[in-house]
C-alpha cells in the first residue's frame, strides 16, 4: 500500500518558495547573495496597523471567531469594495481566509469536478496551474507574448472556451510580468465572457492599489455588471499594506459560492488569525497615505530595474503597468555559454548560472509557464537593485 495520494503526481511545489529558501540557505552559509524573488514588500506593516495588532491582543481579542471572518471585517471589505470599486456585497456574500491563496483554493475546491477546465493565462502566478489540479480540474494555458505586452487577446480567450469550461482565473496587474488591462481592453474580454454563461470570473485583485501612473485599474464585474452574479472579486491586505505574513485574504461573490467556500474552510484552518483581522480591519479603514508612498517608491525603482536590465546583453525588459515584478525575456541569451562553463539551453539554466556565478536569485520563466524568460521582484532597496542589475549586465556580457 503506498503512503502518498496519487494527487500529488499532479502538483509540484512551488518554485518561488523553493527560491526563498535556497536564498535564505546560501545566506547562512556566507554567500553574498541578492535575492530577487520573493514577491512581497519590503516596507514595515505601517505603524497604525501594528498597534491595531497589538491592542487586540491586549484586549483579549484571540479567541475562535466566525469560519469566515469577524463581522467588523466583513463590513470594512463591504465599504471597500463599494469605495474603490463599485461594487456592493453583503457581509453574507463575503469570506475571509488565511491570505489570498486560500481564497483562490477554497473557491477551486467547492467548485471543480474531474474534467473541469480553468482558463488561465501565460504567464502565470505558478500556483494557479497547480491549485486547479488539486482540485481535480485541468488547466487550459492560454499563452501570452511580450510583443502584446502579456495581454491576452479576446479572441484566445474565445478559442479556449469549451463546454467544460468552468473558470477563467485572471489577475490584472499581473504576478509576474506587471502587465495590466486598460478599460477597453477588459471590456473586450467581459464581451466575451456574456456570451458564455457558464464560465465564471475569478478575479486575483492582489495588487490593484500598486498601479503606476496612466494605468487605470478596474475589475471585471465593476467593467462587467451582467458579470456581477458568476464573477468571485478576490483580494486581500498583503501587498496593498504590506502585510504578507498577517495571512489575510478576502474575497466578495455570490451567496451560494461564498457559503460553499465556508464549508471548505470550516473543515481546514476554520477561521483566519483574529489578531491578524483586526490588523486588517484598521488597514481598510484606517488612513490611506501609505499606498501613494509606497507606490512612488515602487514606481522609482521600477524604472531603475527596467533601464538596467535592457541596458544588458540579450535582454528585453518591457516596462510594467504595476505590481512590484519584471519579466524580461532573454531570447538573446538562449544557446550561448557562461564565463563558469554552462551552457544557457533554456531560462532554468540561465537562472541558476546567474546564481552560482554572481550571487543573483531570480526566478525561471518557466515556473510561470512562458520562456524564454525569469521574474525579478524589485521589491529591495535601489542599491540592491544597482548592485543586481550591475551582476547580471556583468554576466549576460559574459555570455559567447
Amino acid at each position: 500500500m503506498h503512503l502518498l495520494s496519487a494527487t500529488l503526481d499532479r502538483v509540484k511545489p512551488s518554485p518561488t518558495v523553493a527560491l526563498t529558501g535556497l536564498v535564505a540557505e546560501l545566506k547562512a552559509q556566507g554567500r553574498d547573495i541578492i535575492g530577487l524573488g520573493a514577491g512581497e514588500p519590503d516596507f514595515p506593516t505601517p505603524e497604525n496597523i501594528r498597534e491595531a495588532g497589538k491592542r487586540a491582543i491586549d484586549e483579549g481579542k484571540t479567541r475562535y471567531t466566525a469560519v469566515d471572518g469577524i463581522l467588523e471585517l466583513k463590513q470594512a471589505i463591504a465599504s471597500k469594495f463599494l469605495r474603490e470599486n463599485g461594487l456592493t456585497y453583503t457581509p453574507q456574500q463575503i469570506c475571509v481566509s488565511s491570505g489570498g491563496k486560500q481564497v483562490l483554493y477554497n473557491a477551486l475546491m467547492a467548485t471543480l469536478n474531474p474534467g473541469d477546465e480553468v482558463i488561465i493565462p501565460a504567464p502565470y502566478w505558478v500556483s494557479y496551474p497547480d491549485m486547479v489540479k488539486l482540485a481535480g480540474g485541468d488547466p487550459v494555458i492560454v499563452r501570452t507574448t511580450l510583443e502584446d505586452g502579456f495581454r491576452m487577446s479576446p479572441e484566445d480567450l474565445e478559442a479556449a472556451i469549451t463546454p467544460r469550461t468552468k473558470w477563467l482565473i485572471f489577475n490584472s496587474p499581473s504576478n509576474p510580468t506587471g502587465a495590466g488591462y486598460a478599460p477597453d481592453q477588459l471590456k473586450e474580454l467581459t464581451d466575451v465572457l456574456e456570451r458564455h454563461p457558464h464560465v465564471w470570473i475569478m478575479s486575483d485583485d492582489m495588487y490593484e492599489h500598486i498601479a503606476f501612473p496612466g494605468f487605470e485599474f478596474r475589475t471585471p464585474a465593476q467593467i462587467a455588471p451582467a458579470l456581477y452574479d458568476r464573477t468571485l472579486t478576490v483580494n486581500g491586505v498583503s501587498k496593498a499594506y504590506a502585510m504578507t505574513g498577517w495571512r489575510i485574504g478576502y474575497a466578495g461573490g455570490p451567496e451560494k459560492l461564498i457559503g460553499a467556500m465556508r464549508k471548505i474552510q470550516s473543515q481546514s484552518t476554520s477561521n483566519p488569525c483574529t489578531i491578524s483581522q483586526w490588523a486588517a480591519v484598521e488597514a481598510l479603514e484606517g488612513p490611506q497615505d501609505y499606498i501613494p508612498e509606497s507606490v512612488a517608491v515602487f514606481l522609482r525603482r521600477r524604472d531603475l530595474i527596467v533601464a538596467g536590465l535592457n541596458a544588458a546583453e540579450g535582454i528585453e525588459c518591457p516596462t510594467p503597468d504595476g505590481a512590484f515584478y519584471v519579466y524580461p525575456f532573454i531570447r538573446g541569451c538562449i544557446g550561448k555559454v557562461s564565463r563558469g562553463g554552462t551552457l544557457i539551453a533554456d531560462d532554468e539554466a540561465f537562472c541558476r548560472a546567474l546564481l552560482e556565478e554572481t550571487g543573483v536569485a531570480v526566478v525561471f520563466g518557466a515556473a510561470f509557464g512562458l520562456s524564454p524568460a525569469f521574474r525579478v521582484s524589485y521589491a529591495a532597496a535601489d542599491e540592491t537593485l544597482r548592485e543586481a542589475c550591475g551582476r547580471i549586465q556583468d554576466f549576460c556580457a559574459g555570455l559567447t
